[in-house]
């Protein structure tokens, strides 16, 4: 890795050679106020501490002990990728050290590498789960081994520290991993793919990092020899492991979400990073279907419990929701890659609706517990789970401390804490703003460096307001996405002037500016209903409300004592409205007729209660206050 590689990849997670578009990195944008902030906040406060607790407290940490000290197989805790989860764990250090500088998250840091470092064997093969006496011997189990996998988040949480701190033990010890997968998987060694996608986006990554293209095309290789049945058929079918068709061949992703969800992203750094146009415009049409035909109004992704995975086209089920928070994580990541390849405005439109609705949303306002899947329609009150026991149960009522599989709080933690990195770009035009949030930005443009500062309490008011703080003497372009929410009422005002009606897209404002002057974008966030495709069966003659990027939901604590949300039924010719602070909707309250068969020879005739007012509360909010039935879309009366 050369000394200029770090300095243009500075505090970025994502660094490709080129596109449309250039990540800023976490230096460059400084968020010190709002929604954004306060999630920043508590995760330096709570969330990565709390994820190093139990870590501790699970063994995964320990794992790595009882390897050096010859302790493993009887010694192992947790499952056959709990490794993985430490290392998440330290990608999450790494950029929140990265971001604000503490010490003493840095020494816990190294101590938790320097328990690494010993059990790398001399090879670079690093798992506490595989290859010694007792347990099974190395790629003896790729469908769920997941050995290539947990080598991906090594790599990660080293291109995380390399890329904020500088080159140190902890990559040293993933470039040494990194060249042992090289080895072991090129061509003439094991031609085959892990069941779980994640290696092949973080090798193309740690290739830009350090410029060696022999990681890059170790990606393709992957990459290119997935879909062509190298792994074994399995219940679910091999298109759980996206193991069915080749990756440019696949016009929608199906099977395990999160799977599918890391190899389009490993797919876009290499047809980015190969020019592979062909490669690219697959996945574009791929991720296009999904948006389109698979994805919840949430941002959500993965309608099936069973195999966590996609269902088909139009099948949404909001009782069924999985929407796991880790898919969340990856339809961030895909759509990303995405923006900077194409500059495309729909794609920070999906980045939006996912950090708002699923990402925000998995942890507790205390920062202590979270949700693994997302449902849209809670229909019994949840459980509250022990504060001291790990939850055997993904799809946990309420808010769990930790997992079984706790893959989800950690990626929260690493996304969190390199959120900066998301709000905005630079191009040979100027500086772009995707999300906005109140901040410091900084970046280059062709004639020297520009900085804004945006004031916002966005997605609560819908002001925007940008001032330019630092700028060049010649022309650059400042460009702000409105939102494709924002279908009417969308205005943007220079330095005061006349406001001038802008469409969802990209609004973009060119001339020499001057330090002090200011570009406001309006939007009206008062809120809507929203109304389902009518192919989707599961909420036909159902409507949703929305405030801006809020998906809102009703919970039972909001209504009156004994009153379900199953028991509403929506007056939709009643706009929602704000009262006392709150989005409150018309609705009404119908009891129905017991009967001892459900299927009856006419229509059903409720027992109608009369209208009520009721409030509506932010789904990303939503079982903060105790069990409750909850639900997102809502029968009409």
């Amino acid at each position: 890795m050369t000394s200029t590689s770090l300095r243009l990849d500075r505090g970025r997670p994502v660094a490709p050679s080129e596109g449309v578009l250039r990540p800023l990195g976490i230096d460059d944008v400084r968020i010190d106020g709002g929604f954004w902030a306060d999630r920043q906040a508590l995760n330096a406060r709570a969330l990565i501490e709390h994820c190093e607790y139990w870590v501790e407290r699970a063994g995964w940490v320990a794992n790595f002990d009882a390897a050096r000290e010859g302790r493993l197989p009887q010694a192992h805790t947790g499952r056959e990728f709990a490794d993985s989860d430490v290392y998440k764990l330290l990608e999450a250090m790494a950029w929140e050290i990265g971001r604000a500088g503490d010490e003493a998250m840095n020494e816990r840091f190294q101590a938790i590498v320097e328990r690494i470092a010993p059990v790398q064997e001399p090879d670079g093969y690093l798992n506490t789960f595989f290859g010694r006496p007792g347990q099974a011997p190395r790629y003896t189990d790729l469908e769920w081994g997941h050995e290539l996998y947990c080598y991906g988040h090594l790599i990660q949480a080293a291109i995380a520290r390399g890329r904020t701190t500088g080159p140190d033990l902890l990559v040293e010890i993933a470039t040494r991993a990194a060249d042992h997968v090289v080895d072991t998987f090129g061509i003439g060694g094991i031609e085959r793919v892990c069941g779980h996608p994640e290696i092949e986006v973080a090798l193309a990554e740690f290739s830009r990092y350090t410029g060696d293209e022999k990681y890059l095309e170790q990606a393709r290789l992957f990459i290119e020899r997935r879909g062509h049945h190298t792994l074994a058929d399995i219940e679910f079918g091999r298109q759980y492991f996206q193991d069915e068709t080749p990756l440019r061949e696949t016009e929608v992703m199906s099977g395990h979400a999160v799977r599918a969800l890391y190899l389009a992203a490993g797919g876009i750094d290499l047809a980015v990073e190969t020019h592979d146009h062909d490669l690219l415009e697959a996945l574009e049409r791929q991720v296009a279907n999904t948006v389109a035909k698979r994805t919840y109004i949430t941002g959500g992704m993965g309608a099936h419990h069973e195999g966590e995975s996609f269902g088909l086209d139009f099948e949404l089920p909001p009782d069924r929701s999985y929407s796991e928070s880790c898919a969340g994580v990856g339809s961030v990541m895909v759509n990303f890659r995405l923006l900077l390849a194409t500059g495309d405005s729909r794609y920070a439109d999906v980045i939006e609706r996912t950090l708002y609705n699923v990402v925000a949303g998995s942890p507790g306002a205390e920062g202590t517990s979270f949700f693994y899947t997302n449902t849209l329609h809670q229909r019994v009150p949840g459980a509250t789970p022990p504060a001291d026991e790990q939850s055997p149960r993904a799809s946990s009522s309420l808010r769990a401390p930790w997992f079984e599989v706790s893959c989800c709080p950690t990626n929260v933690a690493r996304t969190f804490a390199s959120l900066g990195t998301y709000i905005a770009t630079t191009s040979p035009d100027g500086l772009q703003i995707h999300q906005f949030a109140t901040s410091e930005i900084r970046g280059e443009v062709p004639d020297g460096a520009v900085a804004v500062r945006v004031e916002s309490e966005y997605p609560l008011d819908g002001t925007v307001r940008i001032t330019v703080t630092e700028s060049v003497d010649a022309e650059w372009e400042l460009a702000i996405r409105v939102p494709g929410w924002a279908r009417t009422g969308a205005r943007l005002v220079v330095n005061g002037e006349e406001p001038t009606d802008v469409a969802p897209g990209t609004a973009t404002v060119r001339r020499r500016f001057a330090v002090g002057d200011t570009v406001e974008l309006r939007l009206d966030v008062s809120p809507r209903f929203t109304y389902p495709d009518p192919r989707i069966d599961a909420v036909r003659e159902s409507v949703a409300v929305e405030s801006g990027p809020l998906v809102l939901c009703v919970e039972s604590v909001d209504l009156p004592e004994g009153m379900s949300v199953n028991e509403l039924r929506i007056e939709s010719a009643s706009e929602p409205r704000i009262r006392d602070g709150r989005t409150v909707v018309t609705a009404r309250a119908v009891g129905f007729e017991s009967r001892d068969w459900p299927y009856v020879g006419g229509p059903d005739r409720p027992v109608d209660d009369g209208a009520l007012e009721v409030a509506l509360t932010p789904y990303h909010y939503r079982a903060n206050r105790g069990p409750a039935t909850m639900r997102v879309w809502m029968p009409c009366a």
